[in-house]
């Protein structure tokens, strides 16, 4: 069975309709962040959204902080999936289950060191996925995604181990490491953004060279 692959920072319909050919099984829709690339309008995610064939998941990567804004953030844009890039400040995982019950959930861990794996452990028992990305939410601006960089592969994998939900593994993926990093960390996914990606946009080679490390 291949691994999961999800494309990142998707930014128009072409590029959805361009992944999808290659093989990806999810697209990443990002929305206003506090830093990063591939942000695009609520309406761009929902018109983009609304043309994602099943199965392909569609994933709205929110950085809202409150349960309610949450909940009203995916009214607008109606993806398949949320991805939460921080952690809630009000309201509950519950309160988000059982107003969307429909919906999955995928909790981004930034892994910045052993106490990572904790923080994974806590939020496997109210998410549908992880995925372990190299952001920082902890400086002033925060990180929640897009780095470029690769995080400590060791606490990824020990995650992983633990863990008795699918684990995406994000961070400095590209051709040249996505092997390795299947090996390391034994993902059920790997995510990618800028290592897919020449000036910003969708490079098909560099796709199509992804795909094939991945073992596609």
């Amino acid at each position: 069975m291949f691994t999961k692959i999800k494309i990142c920072c998707i930014s128009s319909w072409d590029e959805a309709r361009l992944s999808i050919d290659y093989g990806a099984s999810a697209l990443g829709l990002v929305s206003r962040m506090p830093s990063g690339p591939g942000v695009i309008s609520d309406q761009l995610i929902h018109d983009i959204a609304s043309k994602i064939p099943p199965p392909i998941a569609s994933f709205l990567l929110t950085s809202e902080l409150f349960a309610g804004a949450i909940i009203t953030h995916h009214l607008r844009t109606q993806t398949n999936v949320i991805q939460l890039v921080d952690e809630l400040s009000s309201g509950s995982n519950k309160e988000l289950r059982d107003a969307l019950p429909a919906i999955r959930f995928v909790q981004v861990i930034h892994v910045l060191g052993e106490e990572s794996i904790e923080i994974a452990l806590k939020y496997s028992e109210y998410a549908d996925a992880l995925l372990l990305d190299s952001g920082n939410p902890t400086l002033r601006t925060k990180e929640l995604g897009g780095t470029g960089r690769v995080h400590n592969w060791n606490i990824s994998r020990k995650i992983v181990d633990q863990c008795r939900i699918p684990v995406f593994l994000a961070g400095g993926l590209d051709a040249s490491n996505a092997k390795a990093a299947l090996d390391s960390v034994n993902p059920w996914g790997l995510d990618v953004c800028s290592g897919v990606r020449t000036d910003g946009k969708l490079d098909p080679q560099k796709l199509e060279a992804f795909f094939r490390a991945a073992g596609y």
